[in-house]
């Protein structure tokens, strides 16, 4: 069994094992870190060999830190790195290369069709009726879209969203309110199998998903990371978060949302966002425009696009492709019997 896992902002970890009477056997690490003294990899390995196939990623790694010498070094990886790679070996993971992807960037439409697309195109994924797919949203009104599990009414202020003329709707992941003007935001979802991230925790996966990203804002000369559990940042504040949601027939279905030039003043009249929050996301002040991808990089909107486009399809492959009228007739449907529902709306009043 073969398995590798990339570090999110660190190494390539490569391991490979056999199984003998539902043991782990000749067990062994590689990669690109680096490692002190050179005796800590035998001592993994040695630490790995003979514990059970079924051994969960925290036993793995409990096992591999505990046969650490005292003065071992770790750099660009870890004890869990390892045994995450251990468990995509044992559930034949696969990698991004292994996919043949599509690249979708098709005209605005309604947010709440936006929503509704995201759950049908992670479903022809998981069915096999569609390639693994990225797809860039586009915006022709202003709307908030709240997380699956968050109270309406704890979240917006629906007397200044009609004010405004913002729609509210709710999405099917969990996660927080984002604030979505058009033109002013940037977001992207992945329809993904279920195969990519087998043998990762859930918050593993988030910045494995989007690690393609942060390469492309350094690209732009951002500082960027990834802060558990979800945000993509950098020392000037929050760029934008993440949610997923996973579906039948095992598709991952991640979205993210990263701000380009929003008004900072109205997202505060219409969110209902306590000053706690704004400071734990690097914000000191909302009463302003949230630039960081437009302050950060002096570039339009459709210039970082085009970046996201090109690290993508350069990292990983990925073919021009397009929703199908199957598809947006499913999502209507989905608009009219779900996502446009006030019982859907007000499921969390």
């Amino acid at each position: 069994m073969h398995g590798e896992y990339k570090v999110p902002g660190g190494k390539l970890v490569v391991v490979d094992l056999d199984e003998v009477d539902g043991r782990i056997a000749n067990f062994r690490l590689a990669g690109d870190f680096f490692l002190e003294p050179d005796s800590a990899l035998e001592a993994i390995d040695a630490a790995v060999n003979g514990m059970s196939i079924d051994a969960d990623p925290s036993q793995l790694a409990g096992a591999i830190r505990s046969a650490l010498p005292a003065d071992a070094v770790l750099l660009g990886f870890s004890p869990e790195a390892v045994a995450t790679a251990m468990r995509r070996a044992i559930g034949n993971a696969r990698s991004w290369r292994d996919y043949e992807w599509e690249l979708v960037h098709a005209p605005a439409v309604a947010p709440a069709t936006h929503l509704a697309l995201d759950q049908v195109l992670t479903e022809e994924v998981g069915e096999g009726r569609r390639k693994p797919t990225l797809r860039f949203w586009e915006w022709d009104r202003s709307a908030v879209v709240i997380g699956s599990f968050q109270s309406l009414r704890n979240e917006v202020d629906l007397e200044n969203a009609e004010r405004f003329g913002i729609e509210v709707v709710r999405r099917i992941s969990g996660g927080g309110a984002m604030f979505m003007e058009a033109g002013s935001i940037v977001t992207y979802s992945l329809y993904a199998p279920g195969d990519l991230v087998r043998g990762m925790s859930f918050a593993e996966s988030y910045a494995y998903l989007d690690e393609w990203v942060i390469v492309a804002l350094q690209s732009l000369g951002i500082d960027a990371f990834y802060q558990p559990l979800n945000d993509i940042t950098s020392p000037k504040g929050k760029i934008g978060g993440a949610a997923q949601k996973r579906l039948g027939g095992g598709a991952v279905l991640h979205h993210v949302t990263m701000s380009y030039d929003m008004d900072g003043a109205k997202m505060t009249q219409v969110l209902r966002i306590g000053r706690e929050k704004l400071s734990d996301k690097g914000t000191t002040s909302a009463a302003k425009r949230v630039d960081p991808l437009r302050s950060q990089t002096g570039l339009s909107r459709a210039a970082v696009i085009d970046r996201l486009k090109q690290t993508f399809t350069s990292l990983y492959g990925a073919v021009p492709g397009d929703i199908t009228p199957e598809e947006y007739e499913r999502a209507e449907e989905l608009v009219r019997t779900k996502f446009s529902t006030r019982e859907w709306l007000t499921r969390v009043p």
